[in-house]
């Protein structure tokens, strides 16, 4: 059993306040920024909101997510997504299977954070982008002990095999994006 998962209002994570304050339009440009994606794979869906954004590009679109209810919304909102149930640490899927693995605001909630970031590692074929809540209080998003901390999490990407990365700031959160 997944330990860590979502446990509030599943709407609530599509209200216009969460959308506007997770920069939806400009993280999916900046995880679409260098090369030719043609495939998705986001992984922690929850309601399909970034897999809406990316489909809404043209993008083929697949995801996973712990909570079967999840997904029944992000398969309303992405009819033409493939969303299976799975976690982090177990992906459904062969290696190489995606241009890009999307993972937002998930890997904080992961049971095993290294075992996520090596899944995660085998089945994309260029990148993985993780959108995380930055290490600071914030009046929103998890308390400061749930969150990850970027300097154990830099450590963590070379464990696991990626060979380049870089961290962006936003405004309300932190974008990751590795290097297969």
């Amino acid at each position: 059993m997944h330990e860590k998962r979502f446990e509030g209002d599943i709407l609530r994570l599509r209200s216009p306040e969460r959308v506007k304050r997770l920069e939806v339009e400009r993280v999916v440009g900046l995880c679409l920024e260098k090369g030719q994606v043609e495939n998705v794979f986001d992984v922690g869906a929850g309601t399909g909101l970034f897999a809406e954004a990316f489909a809404g590009r043209g993008l083929k679109v697949s995801g996973v997510d712990v909570n079967p209810e999840m997904l029944s919304l992000a398969r309303r909102f992405v009819p033409k997504g493939d969303f299976r149930q799975g976690t982090v640490e177990v992906l459904p899927y062969l290696d190489g299977s995606f241009d890009l693995v999307f993972l937002g605001l998930v890997l904080h909630e992961s049971d095993e954070t290294l075992k996520a970031l090596k899944e995660t590692l085998r089945v994309a074929r260029q990148r993985v982008c993780i959108l995380e809540w930055p290490y600071r209080d914030q009046t929103f998003g998890p308390p400061l002990a749930a969150r990850l901390n970027p300097e154990d999490l830099t450590g963590l990407f070379q464990i696991a095999g990626f060979r380049k990365w870089t961290m962006t700031d936003l405004s309300n959160t932190v974008l990751y994006y590795l290097e297969v």
